[in-house]
């Protein structure tokens, strides 16, 4: 069966696990001070736009888009489960997110991902999307545990769609 990725209720059993796992790993390599991860109640906020990607009905993996403001958007709580990772869900998951900003006619779709080597491969699946690094954003500072990263959905509209 296909993946499907569908809006999702954070508080739910298998998600509130992996939410979990992502909150422990993000506080696991991050300094305390430095932890951006959202909190499962915070995913239920409505700026917040919650989805789950399943494969016969088994969870493996999460995203969200909080918007910010009429224009802009931050993609909020990427995680895959451990033994998805590698397969394509996290590509997925964020093409999905910029699919759905883009329909809600946002210009800018931001994140804040850890600059520690635990995200490199965030970091690398964000640069292959075409996020490319920006000044912080929202309550973001510069400081070494930080990167943000944002892409310019009006852009993308404006080139042809390349075929698969």
């Amino acid at each position: 069966m296909d993946l499907v990725i569908a809006v999702d209720d954070p508080r739910i059993g298998d998600v509130r696990t992996l939410l979990d796992r992502h909150l422990a790993f993000a506080r696991e390599v991050t300094p305390p001070d430095h932890v951006h991860a959202m909190e499962v109640d915070d995913l239920v906020d409505p700026d917040v736009t919650f989805f789950s990607a399943r494969r016969d009905g088994v969870l493996l993996g999460v995203g969200a888009l909080k918007r910010l403001d009429e224009t802009h958007a931050e993609l909020k709580s990427m995680h895959t489960s451990e033994a998805t990772r590698g397969r394509g869900v996290g590509r997925a998951m964020v093409d999905h997110l910029l699919a759905v900003a883009a329909d809600r006619r946002y210009q800018r779709v931001s994140l804040e991902t850890g600059t520690m080597d635990s995200f490199a491969p965030a970091r690398s699946l964000y640069t292959q999307v075409g996020f490319e690094p920006c000044a912080p954003f929202g309550e973001y500072t510069v400081n070494p545990f930080s990167a943000c990263m944002t892409i310019d959905l009006t852009a993308r509209r404006s080139q042809p769609t390349l075929r698969r």
